[in-house]
Parts: C-alpha cells; structure tokens; sequence
C-alpha cells in the first residue's frame, strides 16, 4: 500500500461506507474503502424498504455501490482491517495483509454481528424463515403461520407487530421471564397463543421451515421463526484509539453493543466517525445509507475547517 496520506479511510464497504464514499467523493476528496467482504445482511434474498431498490439483492446493490463511488474518485480495496491508530497527526490503518494505509480521517462503518440463541437449525435459516424485522422481511412471511422465539421483554412487541401480517402468530415463551399481566392481555386481545417450554430445534423439510421442536419433543407447525438476537458492534478495530463499544438498550433491556455518536456520526475521539449498524442497530440499508451521506458530509465540514484555519494561520504569518 502507498505511504501517501489520503482524506478518509472508510472502513466497511456495505451502503453506509459506499454512501459516504460517494459524498465525499463528489466533494473531491481522496478517499480509500476497505471492506471485508462479510456483510450482516448477506443471507438475505432481497433488501426491502429502500426506494427504487426494493427486493434488490445484497450483493447486486453494493456493486452498483462500488461503481457509483469509484466513479467519484474512490478507490475499493477488498481486505480486513486489523487496527487502526494515532500517527503524524492522523491515522494508521493496518490491514490483514500487512499493508497500511495513512488518512486524515477515518469513518467506520463495519456493521454489527447477529448473535443467535443457540437453537438447532436456527443459524441455517438466518435472513431466510427465520427473521427478526418486520419492515425487513414482513411481507414475505404474511399470512403463514408465525412463531415467535421469546428471548427477552422485546417479544411481546415483536408478536403485536407480525400479528399485523398474520392472524396465525404463536409466542414461544423458551427461556424468557414469565410474561407480566399486561402483556399477556394484549397477546390474548390479538389471538396470540402462548406455549410454554424450552425451543431445542426449528424442523425443515424440502428445504423450507415447518415447524418448532420443544424439549417436551411436541413439534408446533410454523413456517416463519421470528427471533431477536443480540446484536455486537463491530468495534474492535478502534480499540487503540479509546473507542469501545457500549450496551445498547431498548425498553430497559440490553439487546447488544454499539459505538455512541453523535447524531452526525462524531464520536469522542476527534476525526473518528462510525455510520449504520455499527452505531445504530436498529437502521435498515436505506437508513444506513442516509448516515452514510451524514457523516460523509460531516467529515468534509470537518476537514474544511482544519484547511481554513491554516489558510487563515498562512495568510496572518504573510502579513
């Protein structure tokens, strides 16, 4: 790799990096994308929710990525970053394959890992039957019989959700803290059965989910498993510069981590910025895609105020 300095490294190339490569490209700067090639949504048939893109692959929206943001000026390198750190006043970028790279900036956006509860069969059918957004992957399940895998208080608000897809929609309680009173009456106001007992196992037959295993050994018919996982920010390459990622929660339960921002994608650490899972596990590609346009646009403000205040420092040094 060149010892040159460029603008921005982004680290993580899936629509919040190629977003804020296309905006910091057209604002002219040299900007370098490193991406592993891992994306959290790749067993996925189709991205949803996204105007213009809707049902289009994972894969096929991020080559157009690519080739809109290289046509910026941007310049995609497949490999892994394995750390990144202080130097010359900027950053060093260390890569799997020994290389370095050295920027002004540097924005992450490496995404997030989907942790699953340990049920067999459960990881195999991750993005396709078995799913946990209904914005996402709702309206491919709607109207079959759904399951949904309770891990937590959050699956109450799940089943009301996909109750709006489904009038058949069945809460495994597994291993979750009883339910309280009020949720039990909400479920029972929708028609959402309860069954109680430890999921062991999700049934496939011909290559399509067809039901839930108890430990008991009963097998409830369902053809759709709604799980939320936890959910860990991929955070570990800006551990040497003091940025860790923190709990995330959601009504008062810890669903996973996430590297704080603010809302333009600055964290603590002057000259790091993050965009997409890894800072908002909640965000969908489109809304990934926005705060990659955010805090590309939030870099460039940034480096045109550091360029202005030493035009400013040259032109007073003149006089």
């Amino acid at each position: 790799m060149s010892e040159n300095v460029v603008d921005v490294v982004v680290i993580g190339g899936g629509a919040a990096g190629l977003s804020a490569a296309v905006v910091l490209g057209r604002a002219r700067r040299e900007v370098v994308v490193v991406d592993a090639g891992s994306p959290r949504n790749a067993p996925a048939e189709g991205v949803h929710g996204f105007l213009t893109r809707d049902g289009i692959s994972p894969g096929e929206l991020v080559a157009i990525g690519r080739a809109e943001a290289e046509k910026y000026g941007a310049r995609i390198v497949d490999g892994v970053v394995t750390g990144v750190s202080n130097g010359d006043g900027g950053f060093v970028v260390d890569l799997a394959d020994g290389g370095t790279l050295r920027s002004r900036r540097v924005l992450v956006a490496t995404g997030l890992v989907d942790e699953l509860p340990d049920v067999a069969g459960l990881a195999e059918r991750w993005g396709r039957d078995v799913i946990h957004c209904p914005y996402c992957h709702g309206w491919e399940v709607r109207d079959r019989p759904i399951g949904i895998l309770a891990t937590g208080p959050m699956a109450t608000h799940s089943a009301l959700l996909f109750r709006q897809l489904s009038d058949d929609v069945v809460v495994f309680r597994h291993t979750a803290p009883a339910l309280s009173d009020e949720q039990a009456e909400q479920l029972a106001a929708r028609g959402i059965t309860v069954v109680e007992g430890e999921v062991v196992a999700v049934e496939v037959e011909d290559d399509r989910l067809t039901g839930v295993r108890l430990a008991s050994g009963e097998v409830v018919a369902r053809e759709a498993v709604v799980v939320m996982p936890h959910v860990a920010a991929r955070a570990d390459v800006l551990a040497a510069l003091g940025v860790k990622a923190t709990d995330w929660e959601m009504a008062g339960q810890v669903l996973g981590s996430h590297v704080t921002a603010d809302a333009g994608g600055a964290t603590e650490v002057p000259g790091v910025w993050v965009a997409g899972n890894v800072t908002d596990p909640r965000a969908q590609v489109v809304t990934s895609a926005a705060a990659g346009v955010m805090a590309g646009a939030g870099v460039n403000a940034d480096l045109i105020a550091e360029e202005t205040a030493a035009a400013v420092a040259a032109l007073r040094a003149a006089r």
